[in-house]
């Protein structure tokens, strides 16, 4: 499955894990930090995403990256933002016609 279905299934058991206890879930934990806590997070992630990718080295570009969108989706949690909202802005700005999305650089 390597569709934005693995978004939506790893979103909902995301969910189910932000209801247990913070001491036997990471997920959970980062909900009880908040969400300014969540956010800083996703900017460390962001940026080692940058630093591999610089680096050229994929695997590790691969494997920031599956951090950053898990870290990413945690924060979606906490805005109560469905990763369908996201697809949805997505799928506006596409153009069948264009290979570049509109109003991305």
């Amino acid at each position: 499955m390597t569709n934005s279905a693995f978004l939506d299934d790893l979103f909902q058991v995301l969910e189910q894990r932000r209801q247990a206890d913070p001491e036997a879930s990471y997920t959970a934990r980062l909900h009880a930090k908040g969400k300014a806590k969540i956010a800083q997070k996703v900017g460390e992630e962001a940026v080692e995403t940058v630093i591999e990718a610089m680096r050229g080295d994929n695997e590790k570009l691969a494997e920031e990256s599956a951090d950053l969108l898990y870290h990413l989706l945690v924060l979606w949690q906490a805005c109560d933002l469905a990763p369908s909202e996201v697809y949805d802005v997505l799928a506006a700005r596409f153009k069948p016609d264009t290979t570049e999305a509109e109003g991305t650089s």
